[in-house]
């Protein structure tokens, strides 16, 4: 009876997910000649993907790091004050959180582009209150303005899984743990993070993967100064017409990131073990 009703959610992913990724992987061992494809089965794409690309990638990996760092230590202080601190405000606080969700991804790269332009709320007010003389042009096109944009955007879906591994924690834990003598900081370490793991993990996950993956963004703000491999990834498929180049490159983003999640996995669950 399970498999019944979990058939559908399979069949979906097969259509949807498993089709395509068999085709692009596929796809990845073969080679363009005279602007046809040709059925190769070779190996070239990847070694041109470490050869040509391994600067983008290291630059891509870095800045997706410290994204999803800065994106889930910001969603835990947000959810533990929505659990703990908030009281009956917590749900419609988190509500709140989630509406921001809604007001659409260009939406919000283009209104970061305003903010941080030249005319830009910034730099206005800077002007305004004396501190400079002229507008800073270098708050736009650099990787700390790809930083900001993608936090923005990210931040509710890394409360989200935040607050569920939070609100599963029961108050008499903590209770217990203070009436022992522990202080709010062994509180937190060894009750509240141990037990918030997952959704830690869940959280840097889905931050990860969108930050490596995006390319919109660094287009946006990143300018030339933040070569993302998701452009390249781009510039194979829509501008060289060199799909195997560019599958190949798109799955080297895909195993790099899985072995990077895996060994953030392994240091949660070595730091964050229960004690």
């Amino acid at each position: 009876m399970l498999a019944l009703f979990a058939a559908p959610s399979f069949v979906i992913f097969f259509l949807f997910f498993g089709i395509p990724l068999s085709y692009f992987l596929v796809l990845s061992f073969w080679q363009v000649r005279l602007f046809r494809l040709t059925p190769d089965l070779t190996l070239d794409n990847y070694v041109g993907v470490f050869d040509n690309y391994l600067y983008p990638l290291g630059f891509t990996f870095a800045i997706a790091f410290l994204i999803a760092v800065l994106t889930v230590s910001l969603a835990f202080a947000v959810a533990y004050l929505i659990r703990f601190v908030a009281g009956r405000l917590g749900p419609p606080l988190l509500v709140l959180v989630l509406l921001t969700m809604f007001g659409g991804y260009l939406v919000k790269v283009y209104a970061w582009k305003t903010i941080l332009g030249t005319n830009g709320i910034v730099n206005m007010g800077l002007l305004s209150l004396g501190l400079i003389d002229e507008p800073l042009p270098w708050l736009l096109y650099n990787p700390g303005a790809v930083v900001v944009t993608l936090m923005h955007f990210l931040l509710p879906l890394a409360v989200l899984p935040i607050c569920g591994s939070l609100w599963s924690i029961a108050d008499i834990e903590r209770d217990a743990a203070r009436d022992l003598g522990a202080g709010p900081w062994l509180v937190l370490r060894d009750v509240i993070l141990p037990q918030c793991r997952s959704g830690l993990l869940v959280a840097f996950i889905l931050v990860f993967l969108i930050s490596a993956g995006d390319y919109v963004t660094p287009r946006m703000v990143g300018g030339t100064t933040s070569p993302m491999v998701g452009n390249f990834v781009e510039s194979q498929f829509v501008m060289r017409l060199n799909a195997p180049q560019g599958s190949a490159l798109a799955f080297s983003i895909l195993t790099l990131a899985l072995l990077g999640v895996g060994l953030v996995h392994f240091a949660l669950k070595l730091v964050l073990r229960p004690r």
